[in-house]
């Protein structure tokens, strides 16, 4: 982050504080009091010893990542092509693009790291600290964000976000994709239309989640579906459904909401469809004991 940026950024913040603007919440009054602090720092600069401001355009687009969004990791949360963000120390920022990994120039200090955690866990409600060292969590956009810290990593915190992609909406894109065959397609149709219970497995990021997502938009249109995840993933196109998610534990040790719960409860809401994201531990009981129901479901297990 160059001189300028970090100045400009710090001014914007302390404007924030002293006249209680709210900039996530409006896009607009944050681009134009971004400009205007840049433009301001612009002026300045020539008449003093400031570094200057090359390209106010891209500067301002820069101050407004770091104030409004995720700072470094706003472009690559933009890019389409990107299909995943991890971090492993300061210097050792990856994305991976059609599952290649590449690792780029990007460089977070420490402490903006902390920083940007925080930030990134404030739309979820959810912490993570040395008492609660791991946490999952979605960012605003949907994407789904791990993150583990000190003493449970070596020394730096471990930040993985992994984005969905929203071109796939049922199995006929799947097909055209040449992920399933036209054969397999109609049968996973027919096996939703006539209430099968089913199962996706596989390894991490073959993409699960969204063949469950395509599977679902075969289901009939007056039937209800109710999903239960650790952290929202699932992006459903669909007349009545409802999406459950997990609630970590307050500070105080009580509060918790598991999976297992999520389960128990759904099961009262009048479901068609019982539709869970990932089993992985205990919460597998609870799954079979569900689909001895009746109640046609689908689920990812890994």
């Amino acid at each position: 982050m160059s001189i300028a940026v970090s100045t400009i950024t710090d001014r914007i913040r302390r404007r924030v504080l002293l006249e209680g603007i709210d900039l996530g919440g409006d896009r607009t009054r944050a681009a134009d009091i971004a400009r205007e602090e840049v433009r301001g720092y612009a002026e300045e600069a020539l008449g003093s010893s400031l570094p200057l401001v090359h390209d106010e355009e891209s500067t301002t687009r820069e101050v407004l990542a770091r104030v409004t969004g995720f700072g470094v990791l706003q472009p690559y949360l933009d890019d389409p092509e990107i299909e995943e963000i991890w971090i492993n120390a300061p210097s050792r920022v990856f994305v991976a693009r059609g599952g290649v990994p590449e690792l780029t120039p990007t460089v977070v200090p420490e402490g903006d790291l902390r920083d940007l955690i925080e930030r990134m866990l404030q739309s979820s409600g959810r912490r993570v600290d040395l008492s609660s060292p791991f946490v999952d969590a979605s960012l605003p956009n949907g994407e789904r964000l791990h993150v583990a810290v000190p003493e449970v990593t070596r020394r730096y915190p471990s930040v993985n976000i992994r984005k969905f992609t929203r071109r796939i909406r049922d199995l006929s894109h799947l097909v055209e994709r040449e992920a399933l065959t036209a054969q397999a397609a109609e049968f996973l149709q027919l096996a939703v239309l006539a209430g099968c219970n089913i199962l996706v497995s596989g390894a991490t990021h073959t993409g699960k989640t969204t063949m469950i997502n395509a599977l679902l938009s075969s289901v009939r249109s007056e039937e209800r579906i109710v999903t239960v995840e650790e952290t929202f993933e699932l992006d459903l196109v669909a007349r009545d459904v409802v999406a459950l998610q997990c609630r970590q534990a307050n500070l105080e040790g009580t509060g918790e909401i598991t999976l297992r719960r999520l389960i128990k409860e759904a099961l009262r809401m009048r479901p068609d469809w019982l539709v869970v994201g990932e089993v992985r531990e205990a919460e597998s009981l609870d799954l079979l004991i569900a689909l001895n129901s009746g109640i046609p479901e689908t689920t990812n297990a890994q």
